[in-house]
């Protein structure tokens, strides 16, 4: 009875996790949705229509599945497309997507303007998404703070090693040798310190979602600069013809070489593709508002367009609109244009609004009322965007402080009880105390390294929602880690030449 009991709270809990993930896919979508449906009903076309366009869109996977669901049962089981709505809305785990349908369907029934009623519903779903912007915002700022604690606990554990194992040096004596760091050292920095960061990027990979759909090149490129650090590091510490470069820049030195060998060729890769996203999330909503008020003043669409793209002021995005304006010159369709655009434009909220405005002139004609709908979306969305990548900013200084205070802070701790030691035992041999010290630091170092260079992965992903940034941060904070360690060395020298002989 009790395994059951216990086996029925387990799977419970488990297919609670499955729906809320269904759930939370879904609202995800479901106000880029509505957008389409209010500008497809702005245009004269009613809501089955709207569904039936909803299967070819690819960008709404989880909305594709629903479209596909509702045309069937209409058109194969011969229901009425309300109580398909209707059994939908029953059906659903979102309370949203409930709310929405069961208010359509009761705005068709009672006869009220169903386009003023998707307008009045798309507003509320934007103040919903803003509300859930700020929670998340503070949800990331307290996993953040969560992280920060985690490294305060591994620089307080460098510290306590330190500590308990100096006691090694007050015991050495001229006919001690002294012994290096045990297997406890080498698990907890190489092996329990880099899971924990793990665990806190999986956790940071599921809080924080990324508005590019794809880095494959990037990763790609990852995996052959990993290859070819590791080879780099066994060459250089197995070939006898190479230990004096190793000797000279330290085990620390190479062990950085080699995480930014792993690090730059996808950061590089990753900066130029985030330069024409950014860009474009940038200055959409601004290229949609010019197309609408160029509509206002009665051009067409294409020529909106046209008018649009001319503008200057546009950044990285204005090759993408002017290839577009080409294309339009020339005659070429717009969903023909928005197929090339998807091969060189990867943001989602892009490519989403780019789909809706061809959408919008190819059903009713660009209409003012529809693209002054989807120009005032889109700088919404934008405003949303813009104050959560604002409000992440400032704790990716965190960062660096945390890199240069594990640095410091574990390395001066080791050089000062050495110097300890050698005025409260003058008479010990320095030798051993110092090959012991030394080594200590050295596994202290690259574990330290190694801490930075992961901490820029977790960075990366809360400030920027992809890993592809965190190719940028962990370079950066292994450097910055790395030139700590040398500076800390340089006060290592300074208490030598103070500490007796």
């Amino acid at each position: 009875m009790s395994f059951s009991f216990l086996f029925g709270k387990v799977f419970g809990r488990f297919s609670g996790l499955i729906k809320g993930k269904d759930s939370s896919d879904i609202e995800n979508e479901l106000p880029f949705a509505v957008m389409l449906f209010t500008l497809i009903a702005a245009s004269g076309v009613t809501l089955y229509e709207g569904w039936k366009k909803m299967r070819s869109i690819n960008l709404l996977p989880n909305f594709q599945k629903e479209a596909e669901e509702v045309v069937r049962q209409v058109e194969v089981l011969g229901y009425d497309p309300l109580t398909v709505m209707y059994k939908r809305a029953e059906g659903t785990n979102s309370k949203i997507y409930r709310d929405f349908l069961a208010g359509y369907i009761s705005s068709v029934k009672s006869g009220v303007n169903v386009v003023s009623f998707l307008k009045s519903k798309m507003r509320s779903m934007f103040e919903a998404q803003s509300a859930a912007s700020t929670r998340a915002i503070e949800k990331l700022g307290t996993l953040i703070e969560a992280y920060a604690v985690m490294l305060i606990v591994t620089l307080c554990a460098y510290i306590l090693y330190v500590v308990v194992s100096s006691s090694n040096l007050f015991e050495l004596t001229s006919s001690q040798v002294a012994t290096g760091p045990n297997i406890h050292l080498y698990f907890f920095v190489f092996l329990a310190m880099p899971i924990l960061s793990i665990i806190f990027i999986l956790i940071a990979c599921a809080a924080r979602k990324s508005n590019l759909t794809s880095l494959k090149e990037c990763y790609r490129r990852a995996v052959f600069s990993s290859l070819a650090a590791v080879g780099v590091l066994v060459t250089f510490l197995l070939v006898p013809a190479l230990q004096t470069i190793t000797s000279t820049i330290g085990v620390t030195g190479l062990v950085t070489i080699c995480f930014l060998i792993i690090s730059m060729p996808p950061w590089l890769c990753y900066r130029k593709i985030a330069k024409i996203n950014f860009a474009a999330e940038e200055f959409m909503p601004s290229f949609l508002r010019d197309i609408s008020e160029a509509r206002k003043i009665g051009l067409s669409p294409e020529k909106s367009i046209i008018h649009a793209s001319k503008r200057s002021g546009y950044g990285s995005f204005s090759n993408i609109l002017g290839l577009v304006r080409s294309q339009i010159e020339w005659g070429v369709s717009l969903k023909k244009i928005f197929e090339n655009i998807k091969k060189k434009i990867r943001s989602w909220p892009v490519l989403v609004h780019f789909f809706i405005l061809v959408e919008t002139i190819e059903i009713g004609g660009g209409s003012t009322t529809a693209l002054e709908i989807l120009s005032e979306y889109s700088e919404k969305s934008k405003e949303i965007e813009s104050n959560k990548r604002a409000t992440l900013k400032p704790y990716i200084v965190l960062a660096f402080i945390w890199s240069v205070l594990i640095a410091l802070t574990t390395t001066i701790v080791a050089m000062t009880i050495y110097v300890l030691a050698n005025i409260s035992l003058p008479g010990m041999t320095e030798q051993p105390g110092l090959a012991m010290v030394e080594e200590q630091l050295a596994v202290l170092s690259v574990g330290i390294i190694l801490q930075c260079w992961l901490s820029g992965f977790f960075i990366g992903k809360i400030s920027e929602g992809t890993f592809g940034a965190g190719f940028k941060y962990s370079a950066v904070l292994a450097v910055t880690a790395y030139a700590s360690l040398l500076l800390s060395q340089n006060f290592w020298t300074s208490m030598q030449a103070i500490s007796p002989a």
